[in-house]
């Protein structure tokens, strides 16, 4: 079966949509004076190496990758917005992708592990202390991520870029059905789809509470360094978990697994009008064009 988790895949941006193949990814975006502008480019040579191949080490490199790819095309769809042509990328891209995983990771796994572990020191003389930070820990994690997404999307800028997300999940689910590619079609497919970033960071968090509740209690200062070592591992278990529901969707027991992945989607996307899906759907062939042209 061809593994659809690494031929495409999009994300929603400032006014459009990137959507990444295997070889090329393009960025749609909507241009103050209305007209769709496009930017396609190649992507680097690790879709197409032996990386990918290797279960667990290939979510991980491929994820970092697409950290970086994802914060360039924001840059490139805001730059649009702006009128300006200033590049991020090299250090600078770099630097900005640090600096946003540094505020991530301290959001939701250092604060929640710290207060877990102040749970855990609290309740050291019951019988239940052995795993109830551990519990506390992940709840708070999965609170957070939940109350940040919801909380955002009160803001009228986040609620279009989630407009947009949903019309990258149309496009791509309408894509998968062998249906025309037109607004008009494509309005017509779900807003939810299966292999979405939003499925990848609530898998990610479920597991982090299965795998953290395994260790036991432990010191703080080592409770914090594990959480942080770990996120590799968490994440590449996340991306072999998603990969393997993607390519078993006709199951009946993965479509009772992936309903939560599904549910937390109501948050990330919004209906989108026809215009968006117009952008989704330029970037959708942008790519695909981009994809025949490279040998």
């Amino acid at each position: 079966m061809e593994d659809r988790i690494i031929t495409y895949g999009g994300q929603a941006v400032i006014e459009g949509v990137m959507m990444r193949g295997q070889k090329a990814f393009a960025v749609a975006m909507r241009a103050p004076e209305g007209n769709i502008v496009i930017h396609t480019e190649q992507l680097a040579n690790v879709y197409r190496s032996g990386i990918t191949k290797i279960p667990f080490l290939r979510g991980i490199i491929l994820l970092w990758d697409a950290l970086g790819l994802g914060m360039r095309a924001l840059t490139l769809s805001a730059n649009t917005q702006t009128g300006e042509d200033e590049k991020l990328e090299g250090p600078a891209l770099y630097l900005t992708l640090g600096l946003s995983l540094t505020i991530g990771i301290g959001l939701f796994f250092l604060l929640p592990a710290g207060i877990g572990g102040w749970v855990e020191h609290a309740a050291a003389q019951t019988t239940s202390a052995l795993w109830i930070g551990n519990l506390v820990e992940g709840a708070l994690r999965l609170i957070i991520l939940v109350g940040y997404i919801w909380s955002i999307g009160f803001m009228p800028d986040i609620r279009r870029v989630f407009q947009y997300h949903g019309a990258e999940h149309k496009t791509i689910n309408a894509f998968e059905a062998g249906a025309e590619l037109t607004p008009e079609t494509v309005e017509k497919f779900p807003i939810e789809h299966p292999r979405c970033g939003t499925a990848f960071l609530l898998t990610l968090v479920l597991v982090s509470i299965l795998v953290f509740t395994a260790l036991g209690p432990m010191p703080i200062l080592w409770r914090l360094v594990t959480r942080i070592l770990f996120i590799p591992i968490l994440a590449g278990i996340a991306v072999e978990y998603i990969r393997w529901t993607a390519n078993h969707l006709n199951n009946p027991i993965v479509k009772i697994l992936i309903k939560p992945n599904l549910a937390l989607q109501l948050l990330t996307t919004r209906p989108p009008d026809r215009e968006m899906l117009e952008v989704a759907i330029a970037s959708f062939q942008a790519m695909r064009k981009a994809e025949d042209e490279i040998a």
